[in-house]
């Protein structure tokens, strides 16, 4: 078996370099290393931006998703069958149930927010990103105040934010191509460029375009190593901190860009590092140790995996926005079980948002219904808590203190307390 290439047997992709031990190594495992020194960022004062006419952010992607008109590209090695595909559970879920809870809704200073996913500190203040605006900003419930912070190299783009252990804040930079450290008590930022791809114009015979690696979704496992997706670059990236050392992982046997569009992406409770392709429907592992991937594909055709987490139990949960599907993945078994969240009008997608919360309860955001859903596991039956603000379009979601719940939507922060 070449390097870069599937195991036509189980499924898993090898990724390594031309040498090779018989004990794995952190440096034998990544297809490319690359040391990057942090650039100190001096604090920013807010200032408001234009929408740049050249953007090519997510909303736009989920737009194209809603419509349907993302094709579901099935990538296969030889004919191989990635793990997982065979077994499937599908049933229909029963209608909603509705729920009752107290919700709150905060406006944002500024229209064209387009925020996006959500994190909370150990204060309880919400953190999230505004990619119309190109602001790092935070809400405190407490003051029901928000700050807006411009971070460097304002391209728009401030996707995804997690919150370190130490409450510095880390994100990415979709269109300014890095990965972003702020800390709050100094206002300063430590960022990691990523590398820029060259790939040939269609448009233009003979002639290169230069694209960003897009990083998409972030996570810190236990050791605060940041994990992250590369959209257009088909790849899973690593950063470790401490060294300035950062790797790529490819997605596919022959390097590829915009194909695959790796979005999400989780740690479960053993290390193993998760995310979603988008494109091609599936959902991968890689083992950071040994720095293989194996993939898992459902054969739900409308498949469009999105967001994704873990529980206590090991299994896998993930959104599809096209599909309206819920999916859990038992890794154990390689088995799929599809929950479908029901529509009362025309609307045919929506899952977004998904979060897990310290005591297993699994919460989603399902824009169609401009609702806030709870899966009851049991009963295989969605619970709808509707939010007052028609139109909302809620998206991320997270937990705060006191059993809250907070997510965004046009414009706002809402906050469900159920």
């Amino acid at each position: 078996m070449s390097d870069d290439s599937y195991d036509q047997t189980t499924g898993d992709r090898t990724m390594s370099n031309v040498q090779h031990s018989s004990q794995p190594r952190e440096e034998d495992s990544g297809v490319e290393d690359t040391k990057v020194e942090p650039r100190a960022v001096p604090r920013t004062t807010p200032r408001s931006s234009h929408l740049s006419t050249r953007r090519r952010n997510i909303w736009f992607l989920l737009i194209v998703l809603l419509l349907g008109v993302v094709t579901i590209v099935a990538l296969g090695s030889g004919g191989a069958r990635p793990s997982g595909q065979a077994n499937v559970t599908q049933s229909t879920t029963p209608q909603p149930l509705t729920g009752t809870g107290e919700f709150r809704e905060y406006p944002l200073p500024q229209s064209d927010s387009q925020m996006m996913r959500p994190a909370t500190d150990h204060e309880g203040r919400i953190w999230f990103g505004e990619m119309g605006r190109n602001f790092l900003a935070v809400f405190d419930p407490r003051s029901q105040a928000f700050q807006q912070m411009t971070p460097p190299r304002g391209h728009y783009g401030v996707m995804s934010v997690q919150v370190a252990s130490d409450d510095t804040i880390w994100f990415v930079e979709q269109y300014a191509n890095y990965i972003g450290h702020y800390f709050p008590t100094t206002g300063h930022y430590q960022v990691y460029p990523l590398p820029m791809l060259s790939v040939p114009d269609p448009s233009h015979a003979g002639k290169t375009l230069t694209l960003p690696s897009a990083p998409n979704e972030l996570v810190l496992d236990a050791h605060g190593t940041v994990w992250f997706t590369e959209f257009n670059a088909d790849a899973l990236g690593r950063l470790d901190p401490h060294t300035g050392l950062m790797r790529h992982y490819p997605l596919s046997a022959r390097r590829s860009v915009q194909k695959l569009i790796p979005y999400g992406v989780t740690v479960d409770q053993e290390g193993m590092i998760w995310f979603t392709e988008v494109n091609a429907g599936r959902i991968g592992r890689l083992d950071p140790v040994t720095g293989r991937i194996h993939l898992f594909t459902s054969s739900r055709p409308e498949l469009s995996p999105m967001e994704i987490a873990s529980d206590a139990q090991g299994n896998i949960w993930v959104t599809s926005f096209s599909g309206g599907l819920l999916l859990r993945l038992d890794p154990r078994s390689g088995t799929f079980t599809s929950y479908e969240a029901p529509f009362s009008g025309p609307g045919t997608g929506g899952l977004y948002g998904l979060i897990v919360t310290p005591t297993g309860e699994i919460w989603v955001t399902v824009l169609a219904e401009n609702v806030v859903a709870r899966l009851d596991v049991v009963a295989h039956r969605f619970i709808y808590y509707a939010i007052p603000t028609p139109g909302s379009e809620p998206l991320g979601i997270v937990t705060g203190v006191n059993h809250t719940l907070w997510f965004t939507e046009v414009d706002k922060i809402g906050m469900l307390r159920p």
